[in-house]
């Protein structure tokens, strides 16, 4: 997935497999056809559904289409041809889709050969800069469930009607309640408690993985006070000056750096600390796998912890424009959003819950919202920094 937003993993390669999985030669060609106006199988046969798809993430983004969302469309569209690119994990996988656009607008291109994008919130600046994107939700069906302060503002960049939220990802502190009696309520409670504790807290710093990422920013954030101005605007430098002391004091905390997000959830499991920032949807998922003691728990403590949307993008040039928004519409439905984002993967859907819970089992609901409940979410989820501070905030830890 995109937690780790300081690797740079991608080879040579990937740029090639973009580039031939969605070069101009290819067979998705736009079809003459009227895209129909109805959902019905019937209306559905008169649409040629072919485009091409480019996702940043790890591989299971690139399994949520290819295993989950593709076979429930070809049920509507039983000729679909969706040519799904992997770009890789992180900020470096959307970077890699944002150079291509630009390449392609740049070389005077009439036709892009991206229809369709899945992006994280780092380049979002730079997409709309450079005026890349169409500005596509006004004409979603699911316009009205386009609702979270994340698909207004990204990172201090007005994102308003260019992105829907696939899902929202949420940093939830994970502890063994056997160990752990009572959960710190906030983070001056936390920090007593892994005092008190020593390398029984682990988290992997912020170079291996963004749930530590997202436990320094809280850290910070909780520390400082300037929640509002750090994720809002504007920028000044002025507030940077506490965060030397913050990071000293964070730093000086008995805790075990752990490898990663994956490093942090097998410690976990294997009992060699007790608490730790995690991706909620990877915690439920390793213990759907039997990978993760099913027994531990989740807080979020007040004043909160950041999650990250990952966003869906339709270039403006794109070739197959018709057939990208009638595919943005069903990747971002409710029943999609329901079965494949709540259901299948754990996350939190990426458009009102209100419209898409009802078509959740209560087994679903019962999982995701067993910890960290509707109300923690909205009280206590919290966004990343704009660009500048979140980029000083990462050196600011490094530094001291």
């Amino acid at each position: 997935m995109k937690r780790n937003l300081l690797q740079v993993m991608l080879a040579s390669a990937t740029v090639a497999a973009l580039v031939t999985g969605c070069g101009a030669n290819g067979t998705n060609s736009s079809s003459n056809e009227s895209p129909a106006t109805s959902t019905s199988p019937e209306a559905a046969t008169k649409v040629k559904m072919k485009l091409n798809l480019a996702t940043a993430g790890d591989t299971n983004m690139t399994e949520l289409q290819e295993k989950n969302v593709i076979p429930e469309l070809e049920k509507l569209y039983p000729d679909a041809d969706v040519n799904v690119v992997g770009t890789g994990p992180g900020d470096a996988g959307s970077q890699k889709i944002f150079e291509k656009l630009k390449a392609q607008k740049d070389a005077g291109k009439k036709e892009w050969d991206i229809d369709i994008a899945i992006v994280h919130q780092s380049v979002m600046k730079s997409m709309i800069e450079n005026d890349l994107l169409e500005q596509w939700v006004p004409q979603s069906a699911n316009k009205d469930a386009v609702v979270s302060a994340d698909s207004k503002n990204s990172l201090g960049t007005n994102v308003d009607g260019y992105v829907v939220p696939l899902y929202h990802s949420q940093v939830a502190i994970a502890y063994n309640p056997e160990k752990v009696k009572a959960a710190p309520q906030n983070f001056d409670e936390l920090e007593q408690w892994i005092t008190a504790n020593p390398k029984r807290f682990g988290y992997n710093g912020i170079k291996n993985g963004m749930s530590g990422v997202a436990f320094a920013t809280a850290y910070t954030y909780a520390k400082s006070g300037d929640y509002k101005t750090l994720t809002e605007g504007p920028y000044d430098a002025e507030l940077e000056k506490k965060w030397p002391a913050i990071m000293k004091q964070l730093k000086s905390l008995p805790v075990t750096y752990t490898n990663g997000n994956n490093g942090t959830l097998d410690m976990l499991n294997r009992g060699e600390i007790d608490m730790g920032p995690v991706w909620v949807d990877m915690f439920y998922q390793w213990i759907a796998d039997g990978r993760l003691n099913p027994d531990l728990a989740l807080k979020v403590p007040e004043p909160g912890l950041p999650g990250q949307p990952l966003y869906v993008v339709i270039p403006k040039q794109a070739k197959n424009k018709e057939a990208a928004l009638k595919y943005a519409d069903f990747l971002t439905s409710p029943e999609i959003q329901a079965k494949v984002i709540v259901e299948a993967y754990s996350w939190y859907p990426g458009i009102n819950a209100e419209a898409v819970l009802p078509k959740v089992s209560e087994e679903g609901k019962q999982k995701l919202f067993k910890y960290v409940t509707a109300e923690d979410l909205n009280q206590r989820g919290q966004s990343l920094p704009i660009g500048d501070y979140f980029k000083n905030l990462q050196a600011a830890y490094e530094k001291n």
